[in-house]
């Protein structure tokens, strides 16, 4: 497997456990829209993360490293970026990547640091239509977290979905404070909710193993087509 030697250019937090890793590949580094990446600790121990970024004109790539306290998984690979100030990767990886050669209506959905995966993929999808007149098909980005404080990337999705009359954005919050009016409990039952079928939709999923499986079963029951749901864990369960 091809490795690529990266540049860490910053690590700035998101918010107290999440932080933005921006590198730039020293060497040529291709990849689609949804794919991951492997940081090579050593030849033994490989660690994916989701490329929160679809192929960008500079090169640079982004991840969303989530590191809980005790979390050394995680964390060691913070550690090793700021002691080092470069790391060794293999990617891109996966085939859940953006599926562009057909148009269809879409869901994205996402559970805490697993939003990395679909933000990569609704970039490139705005990136797509932003040329296109007239009809767009719509697209549903579904995020869930345990508070409104793990939601980093709040402020920007609300942006987005009020420049592109096409795009929604659906916050849902596992265990909201008194001021939270949105929506509340498991991401995917939020989905179920708003949806009668999901026959016409493509789905992208990207979080715990759990919660994908999970998904994927009530998600077919609602009429999804399973080769038209896409995501990393099915790879595994």
């Amino acid at each position: 497997m091809h490795h690529t030697l990266c540049k860490v250019d910053s690590i700035v937090a998101l918010n107290p456990v999440v932080s933005l890793v921006t590198l730039t590949p020293q060497q040529p580094f291709t990849h689609q829209a949804g794919q991951y990446l492997k940081i090579v600790m050593d030849e033994g121990d490989q660690r994916p993360f989701s490329i929160a970024t679809a192929p960008r004109e500079d090169g640079t790539i982004q991840l969303h490293i989530g590191a809980e306290p005790g979390n050394s998984y995680a964390g060691e690979v913070l550690e090793k970026m700021r002691n080092e100030g470069e790391v060794t990767v293999n990617g891109g990886l996966g085939n859940a990547y953006a599926q562009l050669e057909t148009s269809m209506p879409t869901i994205l959905l996402a559970g805490g640091t697993g939003f990395s995966y679909t933000q990569a993929i609704l970039h490139k999808m705005l990136e797509e239509t932003e040329s296109v007149e007239g009809h767009k098909d719509p697209i549903f980005l579904y995020w869930g977290t345990r508070s409104t404080a793990d939601m980093y990337a709040y402020d920007e999705l609300v942006a987005l979905d009020k420049k592109h009359a096409h795009f929604t954005f659906v916050p849902v919050v596992e265990h909201p404070g008194h001021q939270w009016s949105g929506k509340t409990g498991y991401v995917h039952k939020a989905v179920l909710e708003d949806f009668v079928s999901l026959e016409p939709y493509r789905v992208y999923v990207a979080g715990r193993f759990e919660m994908a499986g999970v998904a994927r079963e009530d998600f077919h029951q609602q009429g999804l087509i399973l080769k038209n749901l896409f995501g990393d864990a099915f790879e595994f369960i």
